[in-house]
């Protein structure tokens, strides 16, 4: 089999198979939810599952969410070697996947996407498997991706944390490398890019599927972030 990286959305379908390799998904924008023998849950941004050869998994996503997906003949030996199959990635890594997705936007010559898996495979096997985001704090992400288009109020993320306000703004903080609200934004923007290129939604429809309600306050923020505005974006 040929090593093989794509970009890929899930069906809200359960669905489930098995193939001859080894596959790793790692997402871009939303949660999958994913079976496997040994884990059972979701994988968000930040986070790779290994799902290793002959293995029958089961998954669902909602449609608009985004992955990386790896087809390999062989695993790095620290991916091979460990027990974990839900594992944090680091920051190179995660930066790069950025740069995945859009060098697949565009038709890759052979050369090119061989280069480019080459270059995953290495920061792949620099990966240290690290320690996954505190359960308190990753239910609050897991809750804050799944309502995006409601107000998300400090007091309340903290309870599902079951922590005070405070405290559950310096383990967030600590945890992600943001604070609560700029982490919130940044979840906003990137669905709301995902669904001006993904659907045909009127830009008052993605402001409000992202949790703003005032057009010209969500049109500001995206053009802050992408250098354009939504409608320029959505071409």
């Amino acid at each position: 089999m040929q090593n093989h990286l794509s970009i890929r959305s899930y069906s809200s379908q359960r669905r489930g198979h098995s193939h001859a390799y080894h596959q790793l998904v790692l997402p871009l924008r939303g949660a999958i939810n994913i079976e496997i023998e040994g884990y059972s849950g979701k994988a968000i941004p930040g986070e790779c599952v290994i799902i290793k050869a002959g293995e029958i998994h089961h998954f669902t996503a909602n449609e608009e969410a985004r992955f990386v997906v790896a087809d390999m003949s062989q695993l790095p030996k620290n991916l091979s070697q460990s027990e974990t199959l839900l594992f944090s990635i680091n920051s190179p890594l995660i930066s790069y996947l950025s740069f995945i997705e859009k060098q697949l936007e565009y038709q890759l010559n052979t050369e090119l996407e061989q280069i480019m898996f080459s270059t995953f495979e290495i920061l792949l096997a620099e990966q240290i498997l690290l320690k996954q985001v505190d359960r308190r704090i990753r239910s609050v992400l897991e809750y804050v991706l799944e309502n995006l288009a409601e107000k998300l109020m400090i007091k309340e993320l903290a309870k599902i944390a079951c922590l005070s306000p405070t405290q559950f703004k310096k383990l967030f903080k600590d945890q992600m490398g943001l604070s609560v609200l700029q982490y919130i934004t940044q979840a906003r923007m990137e669905k709301a890019k995902a669904l001006l290129i993904h659907t045909d939604y009127p830009v008052q429809i993605v402001a409000e599927q992202v949790g703003y309600r005032d057009l010209s306050s969500f049109s500001r923020r995206f053009s802050s972030i992408y250098g354009l505005s939504p409608r320029e974006f959505s071409g």
